[in-house]
């Protein structure tokens, strides 16, 4: 939070109030250079991440070049130690051992890596009138008309029958096809058009179109179908049957791509949550011998709920951290539940998640001095929830007061407010979930326009200090 310091009594007055200053007014070249080359090493990450395996996949490599091993590897653990845990290959959690003991507590950040997308159907694959789709599942909140007339990719695995796990990935190179959800034309439209937004396309509408030129074979029932099936067979190995144990993901073929002529923002799929998950794992690279233990963690299936056994409820993650103090205190056989219910109060975390953006143009849905806007900075977000903040983790106000004296003392700026206006809808977080083993929890991401959308907005000195703010939180908060 930017502070105005000027002689006389109106200085005075102005440093009392809460000023929130758009940042490329405020920073200086060297800021803003900093942070146009830290978005470039963003979008880069980002284009090959799109989905949270891939997002998981590379994380691992890198962390593996900077030395980071797998903990299972580790039977005692000492500071400078770098570790990391695959949370069934859709969740990560990494660590750098601290020269306090682990008994201390904590530094944590926690992110997310799904995004919303469309999902196949376990039996996807049909023909209708001499064109091939797939059957599709929405995954998260998303308006669906937003998910038509638009080229889109196809991510994931498919385990076969033969135990192999097969690796998909087509619509991201140029010499790929990509995929497509065809709409209505506007000459026929009338009808669809008096529709109410949310029925505009329905569920079952979102049908992908996959192919169109028939097997030369007669007696087959579905040429069509079975010229796509041939495809996939001799490319990838499977069969129909084997779309039952697929994951397989459909996303924008969109690049993250530079906004405006100054190129201030970056629009790309995937925002919501790889825009704080990121500078949260660099954060974290960036450590070699921290006071105390820190920790990312990278969840999976936030959108829907944090279930399963890759969210944020599942107890791998908890065991992650109790694995940390076995090993910090000499060995599995040492650990002390008591003592990690201890750790578990010690510690402190960032539940770095996006949060809204004010748009001029829906106006109406915000609370102009409760909301973040872009290029302020991150946003502090000391309770999420709707209505009468219901589902919300509310952060205690001493620890807030620990966060923003860290951020005072290393000249990170800062913005607060809410998502927006009190009855008009709401959202959560990870935060809610990690707090119940007693830890300080706090929201902390930066403002999106279009969040849910295929293609999201972000800005790039947003994201900078961000990254500077999640650094300064796991080094300095004790």
């Amino acid at each position: 939070m930017a502070e105005k310091k000027k002689s006389g009594k109106k200085s005075k007055e102005l440093e009392l109030a809460a000023e929130f200053p758009n940042l490329y007014k405020t920073a200086g070249k060297a800021e803003i250079s900093a942070a146009m080359d830290f978005a470039e090493d963003y979008k880069a990450f980002l284009d090959i991440s799109k989905t949270e395996r891939e997002f998981v996949k590379n994380s691992i490599e890198a962390a593996r070049e900077l030395g980071f091993v797998d903990i299972e590897h580790k039977k005692t653990l000492k500071a400078g130690d770098k570790v990391y845990k695959s949370v069934k290959g859709k969740g990560l959690a990494l660590a750098v051992i601290g020269v306090e003991p682990c008994e201390n507590g904590f530094n944590i950040l926690g992110a997310h890596v799904d995004s919303p997308r469309l999902d196949l159907k376990p039996n996807p694959l049909y023909e209708d009138n001499e064109t091939v789709y797939f059957k599709t599942h929405y995954y998260g909140g998303i308006k669906k008309y937003q998910w038509t007339t638009i080229p889109l990719a196809l991510h994931g695995v498919v385990y076969t029958a033969g135990g192999n796990e097969v690796e998909v990935c087509v619509g991201e190179d140029p010499s790929d096809p990509v995929f497509y959800i065809t709409d209505l034309l506007i000459h026929l439209g009338n009808e669809q058009m008096g529709k109410k937004a949310s029925e505009v396309v329905t569920g079952e509408d979102l049908n992908l179109v996959i192919g169109g030129i028939p097997v030369d074979d007669k007696d087959v029932k579905d040429p069509y179908k079975a010229a796509v099936l041939k495809i996939l067979n001799d490319k990838y190995g499977i069969v129909e049957k084997d779309f039952v144990s697929a994951e397989l993901e459909v996303v924008p073929a969109d690049k993250a791509r530079d906004v405006g002529f100054d190129r201030a923002y970056i629009a790309a799929y995937g925002h919501d949550d790889k825009v704080c998950a990121y500078p949260a794992l660099m954060s974290l690279f960036s450590q070699e011998k921290p006071k105390r233990t820190c920790v990312t963690i990278l969840t999976d299936k936030e959108e829907i709920g944090s279930y399963a056994n890759s969210g944020a409820q599942s107890a791998i993650y908890e065991n992650f951290l109790m694995e940390l103090l076995a090993k910090n205190s000499g060995g599995i056989d040492k650990f002390n539940m008591l003592v990690f219910r201890k750790a578990m109060e010690n510690t402190k975390m960032l539940s770095t998640d996006v949060t809204s953006a004010y748009d001029p143009k829906y106006a109406s849905v915000y609370e102009a001095r409760n909301t973040a806007y872009m290029s302020r900075g991150l946003k502090i977000e000391k309770y999420t929830g709707a209505r009468g903040k219901s589902g919300s983790s509310e952060a205690n106000g001493d620890f807030v007061a620990k966060i923003t004296e860290i951020l005072k003392e290393n000249s990170i700026p800062w913005q607060t407010g809410e998502l927006g206006k009190i009855d008009v809808g709401g959202g959560g977080t990870i935060s809610a979930y990690m707090a119940k083993s007693g830890m300080d929890v706090l929201d902390m991401g930066i403002p999106v326009w279009s969040m849910h959308a295929p293609i999201e907005v972000i800005s790039k000195i947003d994201l900078y200090y961000l990254y500077l703010a999640y650094k300064a939180f796991i080094e300095n908060m004790r």
